[in-house]
């Protein structure tokens, strides 16, 4: 197990080391380019010439991204030229506001989803699991900005029942985060509840759950002590995974209710060429990503103890 879990360590650390040279090498090497985005378009030569200078643009490249990735393990991510402040002020606040939306939505995702998935596993090809199957396809199949155009006009408009912003200006208010939960649930719960469906049911056609069965072991037993835990091997790799989706994938969700979180902040850099803020949000995005891959490894092979002996 150590060394499965060293050589996971070492995968992510390569994996990370090549995505930040290829990130550096996309916005950096065409310094010219960089000063023109920038200054803007209408900037004489001069001028870039001089910020390129200034800013140590002129430097060989492999001694800028040594210098680059060393500040970035020190927590310098640079200086934002949107904001005018060191990105890590801006960045690790609209990450925990990000993380702690993706907190309200897989505490009411996973368990909605896990349970539907379930039931509708348990009785394959009942009108519960075609009723189940039927929802969860529908709401799985309408994007996140459509949703919340609709859900905003039925309970904000038309009702006045919730605030139409997540903006927080008066402090934390949970009824700003009502519908931007409800649009995210109700994008990604269905995926992971036919996930769950789908290995369920192949779960209860195993030839040791009808064998329990036969032997007169309560069914309830049988499906807690047995079906449950394969079933759930792979739709824990899909909820792992929906970290990343919950990260930087809700930007039109952020962006329409004004919540101030990390894929708003990713849009709005990129709107505005902020590129220490892009740089920043990238590295942290796929920090995440393949942090999230290597505790979906080691949570399978807790679940599939085949794996863990191999």
């Amino acid at each position: 197990m150590l060394i499965f879990l060293l050589k996971r360590l070492g995968f992510m650390l390569l994996t990370m080391l090549v995505v930040s040279i290829l990130l550096f090498l996309v916005l950096e090497i065409n310094v010219e380019n960089l000063a023109t985005r920038v200054l803007g378009q209408f900037s004489t030569e001069e001028q870039r010439q001089i910020w390129l200078e200034e800013n140590g643009y002129l430097r060989p490249i492999y001694i800028r991204y040594l210098e680059w990735i060393g500040d970035m393990l020190q927590g310098d991510f640079g200086h934002s030229t949107r904001f005018n402040v060191p990105v890590s002020e801006i960045l690790f606040d609209r990450l925990g506001n990000t993380g702690l939306l993706a907190l309200c939505v897989f505490g009411v995702m996973v368990p909605l989803a896990l349970t539907l998935g379930i039931l509708a596993g348990m009785r394959e090809g009942s009108s519960m699991d075609r009723s189940i199957t039927f929802f969860s396809v529908l709401t799985t199949s309408v994007p996140e900005f459509a949703s919340a155009v609709f859900f905003s006009a039925i309970f904000v408009f038309a009702l006045g029942w919730l605030p139409g912003t997540s903006g927080m200006a008066q402090g934390f208010n949970w009824t700003e985060m009502v519908l931007p939960v409800v649009v995210l649930v109700l994008y990604g719960f269905g995926y992971i509840a036919r996930m769950m469906r789908a290995s369920m049911a192949e779960v209860m056609q195993s030839p040791y759950i009808r064998t329990a069965i036969l032997k007169g072991l309560p069914y309830r037993r049988v499906i807690t002590k047995h079906a449950l835990r394969n079933a759930l091997i792979a739709p824990f790799t899909v909820i792992i995974l929906q970290i990343n989706w919950l990260l930087s994938g809700v930007i039109a969700v952020e962006y329409f209710f004004s919540y101030k979180g990390f894929g708003a902040l990713l849009l709005e850099a990129s709107l505005n060429t902020d590129i220490d803020v892009i740089q920043g949000c990238a590295i942290v995005a796929v920090f995440v990503a393949v942090g999230t891959q290597t505790l979906a490894d080691i949570g399978y092979t807790y679940l599939n103890p085949r794996i863990r002996f191999s």
